[in-house]
C-alpha cells in the first residue's frame, strides 16, 4: 500500500527555507537526470539551509514564538505522557457528573516512579479540537484535575502538569458553573498539598486557564512557549480597538521564555530543537523527561514541610518591584 508523507505546515517566517528546500531538490533531480555530480554544491546548500534555519529560530519576535507555540504539529500533553512514561492509565471524572476532554490525567510511572500527571489537551485537527474545545477546560476539567491531585497527595505521588491553553472555556455555560470559583480553588489548594508539583509550559498558557494546574515548586518552560497573563489579539483589542495590533501587544506582554526567565517567573528553560519541538518531537521528549527526572530527585530530599514554605515564598516574590526615587 503506497504512503506519502505529511507536508510540512510552513510558518511565515519559515518561507525561506522552503525555498531553499525545493532549490536543493530541483538541483539534485536535474543532477540525477543529466548525471552530473553536485555533490558538493549540495552540501553547500544544505549547509546554508542548517545556518538559516537556526538564524530564523535564535531571532524570533514574540509574535512569532506564539506562532511556534500555537503550531497544529506541537507536540500536546498526550504525545509526552506516551513518549516519557513507562506506564499510564488515564482517570476520567470529576464526581460531580462531568469529564472535559480539555482537561486531561491519569496515574503514571516516570523513570520507575509512580506520579500524577495531567494537563490541557488540545486536538490534531478541526474535530477533534471542537471535541477538546481547543483545549480551553471547563470548570468540570479543573475540578477534575483537584480531585487527581488529592488522589496523588494522599498516596505520596508527585505531580507533573503540562500547560497548553489559551484560557478557560469562555462561554455563559462555563460562568454558571463557577469556572473563577473552580480555578481559585485549585490556586489555594495546590499550595497546601505536601507532594512535589512541576509545572511545565508546553505550549501556549494563557490567563486563569493555565494558573488552574499552574502552581508548583518548580515552573519549567519550552524555549518557544509562550505564558501570558491575556493572549495579544485580546489585549490588543482592549487596549487599541485593534486585534492587527497584536503583534505589538505580544512584545509588550513580556511573555517569552527568556522574558519571564529575567523577571525570576520561571525556574527553567527547556531548550527545543532548531525548528522548534514539532521537529523532533522525539528529542523534545527526552528533553523534558531529563528534566522532570532532575527536578524530582531534588525536590524528593525536602520535606513536605520545606516544600510548602518554598513555593509559597516563590509566589509572594513574583510581581515585587522596587521604585527608585530621583
Amino acid at each position: 500500500m503506497a504512503t506519502t508523507e505529511r507536508k510540512p505546515l510552513l510558518l511565515d517566517f519559515e518561507k525561506p527555507l522552503a525555498e531553499l528546500a525545493n532549490r536543493i531538490e530541483q538541483i539534485r533531480q536535474l543532477a540525477e537526470e543529466n548525471g552530473v555530480d553536485v555533490s558538493s554544491q549540495i552540501r553547500q546548500l544544505e549547509t546554508r539551509a542548517m545556518q538559516l534555519r537556526e538564524e530564523i529560530f535564535t531571532s524570533l519576535s514574540p509574535s512569532q514564538r506564539l506562532q511556534v507555540a500555537r503550531h497544529p504539529r506541537r507536540p500536546s500533553t498526550l504525545d509526552y505522557i506516551q513518549a516519557i512514561t513507562d506506564e499510564w492509565m488515564e482517570l476520567h471524572g470529576d464526581r460531580c457528573g462531568s469529564d472535559d476532554p480539555a482537561l486531561i490525567g491519569g496515574v503514571a510511572r516516570l523513570g520507575g516512579q509512580p506520579v500524577v500527571m495531567l494537563g490541557h489537551q488540545k486536538g490534531r485537527d478541526t474535530k477533534d479540537n471542537i471535541a477538546r474545545n481547543f483545549g480551553m477546560a471547563t470548570p468540570g476539567g479543573y475540578r477534575k484535575a483537584m480531585r487527581l491531585m488529592k488522589h496523588a497527595n494522599k498516596f505520596g505521588m508527585p505531580i507533573l502538569t503540562f500547560i497548553d491553553t489559551p484560557g478557560a472555556l469562555p462561554t455563559v455555560v462555563a460562568e454558571r458553573q463557577g469556572a473563577g470559583e473552580a480555578i481559585a480553588y485549585n490556586l489555594r489548594e495546590m499550595f497546601s498539598l505536601d507532594v512535589p508539583i512541576i509545572c511545565t509550559v508546553i505550549g501556549e498558557g494563557g490567563s486563569g486557564g493555565a494558573l488552574g494546574i499552574g502552581v508548583g515548586d518548580c515552573l519549567l518552560m519550552f524555549e518557544h512557549s509562550v505564558y501570558t497573563v491575556i493572549t495579544p489579539e485580546a489585549c490588543a483589542a482592549i487596549l487599541w480597538k485593534d486585534a492587527s495590533k497584536a503583534p505589538q501587544a505580544a512584545a509588550v506582554l513580556k511573555m517569552t521564555s527568556h522574558d519571564l526567565k529575567n523577571l525570576g517567573i520561571i525556574d527553567q528553560i527547556l531548550p527545543e530543537p532548531v525548528g522548534g519541538a514539532h521537529s523532533d518531537p522525539i528529542k523534545t521528549a527526552q528533553t523534558l523527561k531529563s528534566a522532570l527526572l532532575d527536578n524530582l530527585d531534588e525536590l524528593g530530599r525536602l520535606t513536605a514541610a520545606e516544600r510548602r514554605q518554598l513555593r509559597y515564598e516563590k509566589f509572594r516574590k513574583i510581581g515585587v518591584f522596587t521604585e527608585v526615587s530621583h
